[in-house]
């Protein structure tokens, strides 16, 4: 009987200690599940982020010629691109003849950015360094403010976009594109996505009262015009 119960005490010993071996990282786990959409997306680098960014991969789902067209006719028309980064959609934009701010947050795709203006030789681009609180937009200076894949990257987005309206001219609009709250092959984790009545509300509390949402024309992402 003694040996009996000695053997079982040691059979629970090694189960209990190959749990503590495999027992999850409780600081790391809720570090991860803590993590913002930025810490997120600066764990790459500023080149490799350009590289994901300006890719034929990008290009199949993104459909900029889609998106160009869905947004009208922009010649002449002042539009802020806000979170530009490389440019994907600056430069599509002031090749139809627009007149672009491509404001960010990081000196180092503004950079990248500046030189690829100077290279192509554009005229009709504007750089702006933004902080992460504030568009920096004069009152009524633009007929578009354009976010793509960005908003998700915003705190306190109501007070944000408070002030995007405010930059905005009378009959500008907010053109929001973002990635559906769901597991799709692109994009953040399902975590960092904000849905569309999310979006909705919040801006509804920045002061737009007039909203027209497209889920057709991209696969993975979502497109709602603001007024």
């Amino acid at each position: 009987m003694a040996k009996l119960y000695l053997t079982f005490l040691g059979t629970l010993l090694t189960c209990v200690l190959a749990f503590s071996q495999h027992k999850p990282d409780q600081k790391n786990a809720s570090k991860d599940s803590t993590e913002t959409a930025n810490e997120y997306m600066h764990r790459s680098h500023t080149d490799d982020l350009i590289e994901r960014f300006e890719s034929p991969e990008r290009d199949a789902y993104q459909k900029p010629e889609k998106v160009l067209d869905y947004l009208g006719n922009v010649l002449n028309k002042k539009i802020m691109d806000i979170g530009a980064g490389s440019g994907y959609f600056s430069v599509k934009l002031a090749d139809r003849g627009a007149k672009v701010i491509a404001a960010d947050v990081s000196d180092e795709f503004q950079n990248a950015l500046k030189k690829r203006i100077e290279v192509q030789g554009i005229k009709n681009i504007e750089l702006r360094k933004i902080p992460y609180d504030d568009p920096n937009l004069h009152d009524h200076e633009v007929d578009i403010a354009l976010i793509v894949n960005t908003y998700h990257h915003i705190e306190d987005r109501s007070t944000y976009f408070s002030k995007v309206k405010k930059g905005t001219k009378g009959k500008g609009e907010l053109v929001i594109i973002d990635f559906f709250k769901t597991e799709v092959p692109v994009g953040p984790p399902t975590g960092h996505k904000i849905s569309i009545d999310q979006v909705i509300a919040e801006l509804k509390e920045a002061g737009y009262s007039q909203f027209e949402v497209n889920v057709d024309l991209l696969p993975y992402q979502y497109i709602i015009k603001a007024k």
